[in-house]
């Protein structure tokens, strides 16, 4: 028998306290009480595990003392002890009081001590339940924390759909029609030599939190930073039908924010930095790429390289956004924009098509 567990016997007759406690002493931890009032006392001195009460008792009855404890002790068991003529009422205050058990008076010695060890058996199921719950609620805290620091390094959208695959595998691509769109910092080496370290990466963080907010406002997503340069996707994992109109109305704003950026740390830059915005459009393979151990989700083709080159053709015009003719196709009622005279890029046959965005229309 557990000797750890303890019993508060309340009775306001004397001689019921003295067999109660000769009774069971020698199996498990015995207090007494004379009074509900009494019994509240020893509860608050005490660590108690099952509480079995008389019913009919002067200023409080056993039911009223068992539902004035209840809150403070929701985990204690309880019993109520009454004759047959109070079996009725006892039966409707069990759920007001959660009592366990009633017991018919006079008690059963060998009954009442079978009833006492299911007691303390549902006592520390209750403990050990209660003990899991929160081992449960700790392990699923921690999995959110570990969830929303992965969305950090891998955007939302492509988190929720390896979540949601129900397939045999997440390294499947799929062939999807996007909008990629490729910024980057000018003259980010010469303010490097102005900035401390320290200071390079505050600047940069700021820099990608503002960005990637315009990205994500316009239903982009940011699949890479690489370095200075920012590598945003329109369409994929999610398709949207205006993926050209989202790019280009995020590169328009992208240029507005860069110019708060440059206002904001005006005290400290030698000369207003710079950026320069590649946006193409087209197919591309869309899918995880890795290993078991280690996986990205990637968009490759011709159409993100070629994305690539035209941000490369802004080194020489700071602050603009050039777009292929395949993105002007779908923008050219929404936005103003000039050609340019066909113009060769690496990995290209031929001369390519670009535009210069002026502004919205």
């Amino acid at each position: 028998m557990d000797k750890n567990f303890t019993i508060l016997y309340v009775d306001d007759e004397q001689q019921n306290l003295i067999s109660f406690r000769a009774a069971f002493r020698r199996e498990y931890n015995i207090l007494t009480a004379i009074s509900g009032k009494e019994a509240i006392e020893v509860l608050k001195e005490n660590d108690v595990q099952l509480i079995i009460s008389d019913q009919r008792m002067p200023e409080m009855t056993g039911v009223e003392f068992l539902e004035k404890v209840l809150p403070a002790y929701p985990d204690v068991i309880r019993m109520i002890l009454t004759g047959f003529s109070d079996v009725e009422a006892i039966i409707d205050a069990i759920n007001k009081g959660k009592v366990f058990r009633y017991i018919t008076k006079p008690w059963d010695e060998n009954e009442l001590r079978m009833t006492i060890e299911n007691a303390r058996t549902l006592y520390n199921l209750q403990i050990k339940n209660k003990s899991l719950v929160d081992e449960l609620q700790v392990k699923v805290q921690e999995q959110e924390r570990t969830l929303k620091l992965f969305m950090k390094y891998v955007p939302e959208q492509v988190v929720q759909k390896a979540l949601s695959n129900t397939g045999d595998s997440i390294f499947e691509g799929e062939i999807r029609n996007i909008t990629v769109l490729f910024c980057d910092i000018r003259g980010f080496t010469s303010m490097s030599e102005v900035f401390t370290p320290k200071e390079v990466v505050s600047f940069l963080n700021n820099y990608y939190s503002i960005m990637t907010e315009v990205v994500k406002k316009h239903n982009g997503v940011v699949n890479q930073f690489v370095g200075d340069e920012i590598f945003g996707v329109f369409g994929a994992p999610v398709a949207y039908s205006n993926n050209e109109e989202n790019a280009v109305f995020c590169a328009i704003e992208m240029m507005e924010k860069l110019a708060e950026l440059n206002e904001l740390y005006k005290d400290k830059l030698a000369e207003p930095i710079g950026m320069g915005i590649g946006i193409n459009s087209g197919e591309v393979v869309a899918g995880n790429l890795g290993s078991e151990d280690k996986i990205e989700y990637s968009v490759t083709g011709d159409t993100v390289n070629t994305g690539k080159r035209i941000e490369m053709l802004t080194k020489d015009k700071p602050n603009s956004i050039l777009i292929s003719k395949e993105v002007y196709n779908k923008v050219e009622s929404v936005i103003d924009a000039k050609a340019w005279q066909p113009i060769a890029v690496k990995g290209k046959k031929e001369k390519i098509l670009v535009y210069e965005i002026v502004g919205k229309k």
